[in-house]
């Protein structure tokens, strides 16, 4: 039996004319395809060098989008003495890695290239190591957070010195100014969770030196 059709076509007296009706289950190739650059693109920047910068920045994109994914796991499934610190942390770090995935994306199209942008794709670039589904204790989530931020901070790096050598000034800034000094300082927040200080009461053993 032959598959229903159930894409909508305006009658032939209607055709050429201006309608409500919306156009659905449209399909076509791409326009564009992804490891691409647009050519001739006016920033005094040879096709070379765009095709290495986004290809660094999509796998930049990646690990931030993996990142900030991970942010948001740990604060639904956070628990324990310090869930309430932690739960607003993790939130307000999430908030500012997607800030950044806006940031990276839009770099990349302004080379002329094609951001990533679906989980799937997204899951097969990024090298940040995949968690469980479940529930993990404190010190775990915050050493896997600490781990995507330094796997991101290298790269961060590397990629600064690489767009100097190339003259991509724009992407060089974006990376130190933007990328770069936000990890940072999201690593020494979330560094301080794991020093092992006595919560109330100095421990004897301090005091004794102190004396």
């Amino acid at each position: 039996m032959a598959k229903k059709d159930l894409s909508t076509k305006a009658p032939a007296s209607e055709r050429g004319k201006v309608s409500a009706q919306p156009h659905l289950h449209q399909r076509a190739a791409e326009i564009q395809a992804y490891g691409t650059v647009s050519h001739q693109l006016p920033l005094d920047l040879e096709e070379p060098v765009r095709l290495e910068m986004t290809e660094q920045l999509n796998l930049m994109l990646a690990d931030t989008m993996t990142l900030r994914d991970l942010y948001k796991k740990s604060h639904w499934q956070v628990a324990g003495p310090t869930f309430y610190q932690l739960h607003l942390l993790f939130d307000k770090h999430h908030d500012e890695q997607s800030e950044l995935v806006d940031t990276i994306a839009e770099r990349v199209q302004l080379l002329g290239g094609i951001s990533i942008a679906m989980a799937a794709d997204v899951a097969e670039t990024t090298r940040i190591e995949r968690p469980p589904k479940g529930r993990e204790e404190v010190p775990v989530q915050l050493s896997r957070l600490l781990d995507a931020h330094q796997i991101i901070i290298g790269h961060c790096r590397e990629l600064a010195k690489r767009a100097d050598q190339l003259g991509d000034d724009g992407t060089n800034d974006l990376v130190v100014s933007d990328v770069l000094r936000t990890n940072e300082l999201q690593v020494w927040f979330l560094s301080q969770h794991l020093v092992d200080e006595p919560l109330v009461r100095v421990e004897e053993t301090q005091l004794r030196n102190a004396s």
